[in-house]
């Protein structure tokens, strides 16, 4: 069942598997801010410009106490290698079967 969101609604709690073999469960961040990013494809141009911007400015997200999260349907092998390419230092979640 999907539930369309609204500003301001709680964002119901998902657990992903992501880059590197781990997983992530957004209520395992509870008390922090979350930037939860949507993305289509990894490694195309405006993905990871956007990315990238996401990683540049972290260390200013983090003294904000907020946590990024890349999200895209593809696969943990492929978020491997963009992370790996261009030096992402945030986790990038799988939604493989389109699930978040």
């Amino acid at each position: 069942m999907t539930k369309e969101l609204k500003i301001g609604d709680i964002a119901p709690d998902f657990t992903l598997p992501t880059d590197g073999g781990g997983e992530i469960t957004l209520s395992s961040l509870k008390g922090q801010k979350v930037v939860l990013y949507f993305y289509p494809k990894d490694d195309t141009p405006g993905c990871t410009k956007e990315s990238c911007s996401f990683n540049e400015n972290l260390s200013a997200l983090n003294k904000m106490n907020a946590a990024v999260i890349g999200l895209s349907k593809c696969s943990v092998k492929k978020h491997d290698k963009f992370k790996a390419k261009y030096n992402l230092t945030f986790p990038l979640a799988s939604a493989e079967n389109n699930n978040v």
